[in-house]
């Protein structure tokens, strides 16, 4: 008797396997705790719809939890942004709903048997180029963020040769 095979969660350059319960980048595992790793496959599982503060209460805390659940729900989604290189400010992956939840913005491609949390989406041309659309928006934006780098570093080193220039020019005159 074989057994099923194992769910695989794929985003980007990412990937969970739910029955390891392990996020690996590229291969490579990223540590990441329990309970961020529940929301994780939460969010994966839900991707591209709202999933609220209520919906994350009830699947990372049992009925007899008591928690500061804010601050909890917070940090785990704090731990998931940091294992994911994602910033709240310029969401690659999770998006904040503010007061609502989050939603998790990257196409996610499913291997093996999809479990019950994971509802079957469009056809493979659907997801395709949603991968697809998705894969050039992050690259906008980190061709954005390093152009921005790179004017910042511009206007440093005009500064730095105009502070030089005065700097001889006050040399010259004494």
């Amino acid at each position: 008797m074989s057994e099923a095979p194992a769910t695989i969660f794929r985003f980007g350059v990412f990937e969970i396997d739910l029955e390891s319960e392990q996020l690996r980048k590229n291969g490579r595992t990223i540590r990441l705790q329990p309970q961020p790793f529940k929301l994780l496959r939460l969010l994966a599982g839900e991707a591209g719809r709202l999933v609220t503060r209520e919906e994350i209460r009830a699947a990372l805390w049992t009925g007899d939890t008591f928690v500061d659940f804010d601050q909890g729900v917070n940090f785990a989604v704090k731990q998931v942004r940091e294992a994911l290189d994602d910033v709240a400010e310029r969401p690659v992956y999770i998006q904040t709903v503010p007061k609502r939840g989050y939603r998790f913005l990257a196409p996610v491609e499913v291997v093996g048997p999809r479990p019950a949390l994971a509802p079957a989406r469009g056809g493979t041309a659907d997801l395709r180029l949603h991968k697809a659309l998705w894969a050039n928006i992050v690259e906008l934006r980190l061709a954005d963020e390093q152009r921005k780098k790179q004017v910042k570093m511009a206007v440093a080193a005009l500064l730095i040769l105009a502070l030089l220039g005065a700097a001889a020019l006050l040399i010259r005159m004494w």
